[in-house]
């Protein structure tokens, strides 16, 4: 009896949780219902989405919010990695084991073991037909368990058109470790670009984008390195780019008014590129001082190219605009209240000159006094509070030298505009001069006056962002003002080229030239090409001149360490 009505009992337990479940379903499925008939309801617009930072759950809500079906959204899996090897077994574990093994010797224990040790490791994953060709979106985190890590994304082999690359825009901006995008043959077209260029920069740890074997016809890459992007590393390798792209290139990285500050690698290795679009990329490194390597690799560059990389690397003259620009620059530097100051009316000998040397003589002489009369009142205070009247005094001293100078260079020139650019050159490479040891002294921590405080200090910005190609010291020659070539760049791929003898010779000359600077005026910061990889081009291994570059590549190359007498004693007796 008890028996049964235990049973019983079972029985009415089952027949009520029953009746709870179906009446949850019957809830829930009025709910989804209901929500079913508002989504299919026309009129309703739905709520905004506002993203978690899971670029897997964010990626696919987006997609269905644009009516992708879920076979068609692709899926966001973890990029697979090589196996790794595995790690030696301790020697404590192994002893133990041997002396359990000793005591207890069983042979199937022995056999397990030796099987679990022999077997390979698993360097493929089978798939379902077709699913290997499906889109994919391949991700890499810091850690797997979090979905809120992921710092790299990788796509490959399939095309991204404007509806996927607006989930982008909306996806890729959330995620806070995204530091790397790796894009293969894509095929983007130049409305896709544009609209990559225009959200990137949102992306603020996004410092690395490769897009690879994808060829765009228009060519629009350069707006991937404007203003405002962030980008410190750029692959467009093998995307046919022609000298039409390679022009836009290196006007992104520089000219006269403007330059990229953030970009430190481009690879342009394996595209159509000629000795056209090498003097443009050449000409984009006249002003820009923060790129570091550059490859033009396997491209079609020969000697014509090769000799005006060799020039922007040693010294070359300056153009009319950049002359012009040169001389505002040093009006601005030397007069910082020129702004609100009222130029003179020009003269008739002066209409036909630019705005900037027509002023220079009048506003030199106005600034300069309004210098005395304040370095007078700063003296004279710093005699009250600090009692430095005798620092005050030896500037004086070096202004009083520096003008002299100034005024003896304008009256052997003549007043041509040649001679007034090389008089205005060394008075500000002085002034520069006593600035930067004057900040020096200030960064030492000694006692400063109350406007001296107001002054950056020589570790901000300000003062890191005034280094301009412009303001460094020219020579004047055959009337023409040259200054020194670029010296920030330290890697320089030209290899599989169409470069003769006679490119090589521009090279060498201006590797030698930066090794000569660098001896007189010695500068962590700008330490000219330190390596250059030339092999592969329409040059025999034993021209002398090639012999000779290499030679002094090797010497400056880093990463070079040479063979010890023993190592090559024994070379020798091997061969």
């Amino acid at each position: 009896m008890s028996s049964s009505t235990s049973s019983s009992g079972s029985v009415v337990k089952k027949v009520k949780m029953g009746k709870r479940v179906e009446k949850m379903l019957k809830d829930k499925g009025g709910s989804t219902s209901g929500q079913d008939n508002g989504d299919d309801d026309p009129n309703k617009t739905p709520e905004p989405y506002i993203c978690t930072g899971i670029f897997e759950a964010d990626f696919t809500e987006f997609c269905r919010r644009n009516l992708l079906k879920d076979n068609e959204i692709p899926a966001v899996v973890i990029r697979p990695k090589p196996p790794c090897a595995q790690a030696p077994p301790d020697n404590k574990s192994k002893d133990s084991k041997d002396s359990n093994t000793s005591k207890d010797p069983t042979p199937d224990e022995g056999v397990d073991a030796a099987n679990q040790e022999e077997a390979p490791p698993k360097t493929y994953v089978t798939k379902d037909k077709y699913a290997y060709f499906r889109p994919v979106v391949q991700v890499e985190m810091e850690n797997e368990d979090k979905p809120t890590t992921v710092t790299e994304i990788y796509i490959r082999g399939w095309k991204i058109d404007s509806l996927m690359v607006g989930i982008f825009k909306q996806c890729w901006p959330i995620i806070e470790k995204l530091s790397v995008v790796n894009l293969w043959n894509v095929n983007l077209s130049e409305d896709v670009v544009k609209e990559f260029a225009s959200f990137l920069p949102q992306c603020q740890n996004l410092k690395t984008l490769v897009i690879d074997g994808t060829w765009c016809p228009e060519e629009p890459w350069s707006l991937l390195i404007g203003e405002d992007s962030l980008l410190t590393s750029l692959s467009l390798r093998n995307n046919g780019i022609t000298d039409k792209g390679a022009v836009m290139i290196g006007k992104a990285l520089s000219t006269v008014k403007s330059s990229n500050k953030n970009l430190v690698s481009l690879n342009l290795s394996g595209n159509k590129i000629t000795d056209v679009g090498a003097v443009a990329i050449a000409n984009g490194l006249r002003m820009n001082r923060v790129l570091l390597s550059l490859s033009l690799a396997n491209n079609n560059v020969s000697d014509e190219g090769a000799k005006k990389l060799g020039e922007v690397l040693s010294r070359f003259p300056l153009t009319h605009e950049e002359v012009v620009e040169r001389r505002k620059l040093l009006s601005e530097k030397g007069s910082p209240d020129q702004g609100l100051l009222k130029s003179p009316p020009p003269s008739r000998r002066d209409r036909d000159r630019p705005g900037s040397v027509r002023s220079s003589s009048h506003m030199d002489k106005t600034d300069k006094k309004r210098d005395k009369s304040s370095k007078k009142k700063d003296g004279r205070k710093g005699e009250k509070e600090d009692g430095k009247s005798s620092k005050t005094d030896a500037k004086k001293d070096k202004d009083d030298t520096t003008k002299g100078k100034k005024e003896d260079k304008w009256k052997k020139g003549g007043g041509s505009r040649t001679s007034l650019a090389g008089a205005v050159s060394q008075p500000t490479a002085n002034a520069s001069f006593v600035a930067d040891t004057m900040s020096t002294k200030t960064s030492k921590g000694k006692k400063t006056s109350s406007k001296d405080k107001r002054v950056p200090e020589s570790d901000s910005p300000e003062i890191l962002e005034a280094i301009n190609p412009l303001l460094e010291q020219v020579e004047s020659m055959d009337n023409q003002l040259w200054i020194p070539g670029n010296r920030c760049l330290i890697n320089l791929n030209l290899s599989r080229n169409k470069i003769t003898d006679t490119g090589m010779k521009g090279l060498l000359l201006a590797v030698q030239y930066q090794i000569t600077l660098l001896n007189l005026a010695p500068s962590p910061a700008m330490k000219g090409i330190l390596r250059m990889s030339l092999t592969g081009n329409d040059v025999k291994k034993t021209d002398e001149t090639y012999v000779k570059l290499q030679e002094v590549l090797l010497a400056r190359d880093p990463y070079y360490k040479p063979p010890e007498k023993g190592e090559g004693d024994n070379q020798s007796l091997a061969g």
